[in-house]
């Protein structure tokens, strides 16, 4: 069923016949077709809350309402880009604001290094602040009206008696210049003495007017911004000092009390700074001192301060094995721990739903026009192919959305008022990855310069595909194998170079289970060199696993291989072709080479999402295994024959012996 969010907004002028036409299905039609037509992004509602707004992670959505109605913590793990930090804002809306409260810290007589805390209900901070500044303006008036009124009476009083010729001009002008010293003794010193008496406290935290629980994203903070921090003072004697309770400055812990606290990738945070974090989460509440240790700061401790916060932490899986576990445990014990979803169903729903995404940016960009239906098909296809997953669409939509307002950019210079698929098509070409516009360039100059060759048969040479960065960059890597005597007596090595790394040398390893097989007793006595050629970025995974496999075969049976085509896949000890990632960049990638063929896993077909045009121009071949895939590659003839009888014995066995385990429940040997 539709989600209640999902709602069209009629549009102004609409006839009765299209409003008739939108708020009733046609016949044979259902409610949900009714419910998910629009022709622009103006006509779909956005939702005013941002709890409504989270796209494809309705799992988490649930688990987030009730960790805000029973003020839990929470851990979202998954890749940039999918909405933690929306799901944190979207927990401090719905979380029940509970009677938030301001913070005053007030002078210590006894210990000036002692500043003393004073909580009272929010709003009340700020009278008691302007009372005390009210009181100490009262009490310097005062004093600036008697160091005035007295030197000035003492003036007039001499002026008098002069008058009167009780003393001479002499005493007379000594008795004015003691009154000019009165004045200024008395005005200096009424100065002095009413910043002594004023005993005004600093209001640490506001929370006047808040009608909302408060959120603070500290991600990336240092130790004094999150667990707060006392400033230096150069001038700590004479009198000229800032008393050390104006120095305090809250954290972002003492901010957050009532409301959520964020933080993103909490892997960065030092360790010190989770155990205090900790610490605050136990106690809810912390003292305020000094981070620094060279610092006047570190002399100076607070009372405990208030911070009654929920924690929402985020970051990567592999961060998990830096966050301190006492800490993660805190959150797991009282709280929950979330993995958000990368993608989502490839359904007319979750369609509308990414419509829905396109207007919510439309709304808070505030400078680019709606998408019409067209534009948004073209975005739903773009999320599609960066899904790299038959049926499914992509949910990172960040980088999605930056599709959305390059789109937007562009339909905006050309004057349009809608956003129409060409626009959205020239934004992608203009919008590029930096990986994307690295490895075209790549490309470009490993065609001129023929690294790869599109024409022609070649013996043990065999051009590989390979994505990069986020896997949107597909790319070339040519591959070459050779043959050589053995330098050992005991049996071949395979050597391979060219920056492999971990994954990418098992994988070769693995591959040469099947040169053995295939040679015989000839690989005992020979060592076969793989080169990866120009891959000075180096390479990783196994999905050139397939290419080594074709180039070594080639190199041993001198069997040429075919140049105008190119392949990707996994190859298992047993000889099946198995699915790889990014399969859509890289066939693209094939195709800007030049390539005419491209040989792919079988059970990547339904993962392929490339437009109509593309397709056109190159020829899919969907295999299974690697007699399947010599059978293509190697030029036809008599020894190309016999090759792939002896593979498919080999294979066959290799299927035939899986066959009994999974029957019998055997344990493979």
């Amino acid at each position: 069923m539709p989600s209640k969010n999902l709602k069209l907004k009629k549009k102004p002028g609409l006839g009765a016949k299209k409003a008739a036409k939108q708020s009733a299905p046609a016949a044979g039609e259902s409610g949900i077709q009714k419910t998910f037509a629009y022709e622009d992004t103006s006509e779909i509602v956005v939702p005013k809350r941002l709890i409504d707004q989270i796209i494809g992670q309705d799992d988490s959505v649930k688990i987030v309402r009730k960790a805000a109605a029973q003020k839990r913590n929470v851990l979202l793990v998954g890749l940039p880009g999918t909405g933690k930090s929306l799901l944190a804002q979207a927990m401090s809306e719905i979380l029940p604001v509970q009677k938030l409260e301001d913070v005053l810290i007030y002078p210590n007589e006894e210990d000036q290094n002692n500043p003393k805390v004073r909580v009272v209900k929010a709003g009340d901070g700020k009278k008691i602040l302007d009372e005390a500044s009210l009181d100490g303006k009262r009490a310097s008036d005062s004093m600036r009206m008697v160091s005035f009124i007295l030197p000035l009476g003492w003036m007039i009083i001499a002026s008098i008696l002069w008058q009167l010729k009780w003393y001479s001009d002499i005493i007379f002008a000594a008795l004015l210049l003691i009154g000019a010293f009165l004045l200024v003794g008395l005005s200096v010193g009424s100065q002095m003495r009413g910043k002594e008496n004023v005993v005004a406290p600093k209001l640490l935290i506001n929370n006047l007017g808040k009608k909302t629980a408060p959120f603070f994203e500290a991600t990336g903070s240092r130790a004094g911004a999150l667990l707060g921090d006392v400033r230096h003072d150069p001038l700590q004697s004479g009198g000229l000092g800032t008393p050390a309770h104006l120095r305090v400055e809250p954290g972002y812990i003492h901010r957050a009390s009532g409301g959520v606290l964020f933080l993103d990738e909490i892997a960065t945070l030092s360790y010190k700074s989770q155990q205090e974090l900790l610490s605050a989460m136990q106690e809810k509440k912390y003292p305020i001192t000094g981070q620094s240790e060279n610092s006047s700061g570190a002399m100076t401790r607070t009372d405990p301060v208030p911070c009654d916060f929920v924690l929402v932490a985020a970051g990567g899986y592999d961060d998990l094995m830096k966050v301190h576990p006492a800490l993660r445990s805190r959150v797991r014990g009282y709280g929950y721990e979330l993995y958000m979803n990368l993608d989502m169903d490839d359904n007319d729903e979750n369609r509308y739903r990414l419509a829905q995404f396109v207007a919510q940016e439309v709304v808070k960009d505030k400078k680019i026009p709606h998408f019409d239906r067209g534009a948004v098909d073209e975005i739903i296809f773009e999320a599609r192919r960066r899904a790299e997953r038959k049926g499914k669409l992509t949910l990172k939509l960040r980088d999605l959305g930056g599709l959305v307002r390059a789109s937007g950019d562009v339909a905006r210079e050309k004057g349009h008022s809608l956003v129409v698929r060409e626009d959205v098509y020239e934004a992608k070409l203009s919008s590029k990855t930096l990986e994307r516009q690295m490895v075209d360039k790549a490309i470009e100059m490993k065609r001129d310069y023929e690294v790869y060759l599109t024409k022609g048969s070649v013996v043990g040479r065999v051009n590989g595909l390979a994505v990069f960065g986020d896997g949107s960059a597909g790319s070339i890597i040519p591959i070459e194998a050779a043959v050589a005597p053995s330098s050992s007596k005991s049996e071949g090595r395979v050597i391979a170079t060219g920056k492999l790394g971990e994954i990418a040398k098992e994988a070769v390893q693995n591959v040469s289970v099947l040169f053995k097989k295939i040679s015989g007793t000839t690989f005992s006595t020979q060592d076969m060199h793989i080169q990866f050629l120009q891959t000075y970025e180096g390479v990783e995974g196994d999905s050139a696993s397939v290419s080594i496999a074709t180039a070594v075969i080639s190199a041993i049976e001198k069997i040429p291989v075919r140049q105008e085509l190119a392949m990707t896949g996994s190859l298992s000890v047993r000889g099946e072709v198995l699915p790889v990632g990014g399969i859509s960049s890289k066939i693209v990638a094939a195709i800007h080479a030049g390539f005419k063929e491209v040989i792919i896993p079988r059970a990547n077909m339904r993962d392929i999402v490339i437009s109509k045009e593309e397709l056109a121009k190159i020829k899919i071949i969907p295999v299974s295994n690697l007699s399947e895939v010599l059978k293509v590659a190697f030029e036809s003839g008599a020894k190309r024959n016999n090759l792939l009888k002896i593979l498919d014995g080999i294979i066959s066995a290799s299927a035939q012996k899986t066959a009994v385990i999974k029957k019998t429940g055997a344990k493979a040997i």
